[in-house]
């Protein structure tokens, strides 16, 4: 429901019309509040037609073939909400279909702040799409590090699954397959590599990764400028959480969710990504053919 809110402020804000749809298990507090905005519209003197609810699913279906009235539709819950809608519309579909993050741990470390960052990153909301699902960790540092992450992580409630050099170090573990690695858990779950580079440790995150959020905990500022240039995500840190991939921590306010495609908006999409272009010109009878051919007359670009 929070959302809602969200959603319709930056709609208004931005100029858009918004149609949101809630989840079944939230429809009577979508409703209530969506009540409320309209009547906040209308009392402004404004149309609250602007703001719409869907309540169903055959609604919904019927909302994806709009394609000549409708021009976004930013999906925001499970990773079969998102397929499904970018499945079976034309409409421009904004958004992430997984949240696959990463937190790589360097052979130069700050071993206390990794554990912290660690912690943070998959503990303090775990069914976040910004919640760390792999833990990446530097083979020479693995057998220190390892035992002091798993303890930490264990005590928290966490489980975790390990590759065969992690289990070496840590035989309890479960083992991690290769769907691990694809694998958004939404849960109290974090799978565990170790890598022998920092290279590998990118090519695992470019191969797996959901182009979210990525992490490296380094002392090294080479190698962490070598991270964050290579790495493929929308938001790629150095020494902190990925938790705060979040349009209210950016100092956006509100947002509509977290674009994870190559093209703008791209991240936590607030305000100025709900607007666009469009270019003005004022003439006095202009035509092209004045500054084209020998005798064409320059063009002059300044501000006024």
């Amino acid at each position: 429901p929070d959302a809602v809110m969200q959603i319709s402020t930056l709609a208004i804000k931005s100029g858009n019309g918004v149609i949101l749809k809630g989840g079944r298990e939230a429809i009577h507090s979508c409703t209530a509040l969506v009540s409320a905005i309209r009547q906040g519209i209308s009392n402004a003197g404004q149309d609250p037609n602007i703001v719409q609810l869907l309540t169903t699913r055959e609604e919904t279906n019927a909302l994806l073939g709009l394609d000549q009235y409708i021009d976004l539709i930013i999906p925001r819950g499970s990773n079969q909400l998102v397929q499904y809608v970018q499945a079976n519309t034309r409409i421009p579909v904004l958004g992430h279909a997984d949240g696959i993050c990463h937190l790589y741990i360097d052979k130069s470390v700050d071993l206390d702040q990794a554990i912290a960052i660690a912690i943070d990153a998959k503990v303090g909301y775990p069914s976040a799409c910004n919640a760390i699902e792999t833990l990446l960790v530097h083979q020479d540092i693995a057998s220190k590090a390892l035992p002091l992450l798993a303890t930490a992580l264990q005590s928290q409630g966490v489980a975790l699954r390990g590759d065969e050099q992690t289990r070496q170090i840590l035989p309890d573990l479960a083992p991690a397959t290769e769907d691990d690695w694809t694998t958004e858990y939404s849960d109290l779950i974090l799978s565990i590599r170790v890598v022998d580079s920092l290279s590998t440790a990118i090519d695992h995150i470019n191969t797996y990764g959901s182009r979210h959020t990525e992490a490296i905990a380094t002392t090294d500022t080479t190698t962490a400028a070598t991270f964050m240039a290579e790495v493929d995500a929308a938001g790629v840190y150095h020494n902190c959480s990925t938790r705060f991939a979040d349009g209210f921590r950016y100092g956006f306010g509100a947002e509509v969710g977290i674009s994870t495609q190559k093209m703008p908006p791209r991240g936590p999409v607030g305000l100025e990504g709900l607007v666009t272009y469009k270019y003005q010109l004022i003439g006095n009878g202009h035509i092209v053919a004045t500054y084209t051919g020998d005798a064409a007359k320059p063009f002059t670009h300044r501000d006024i």
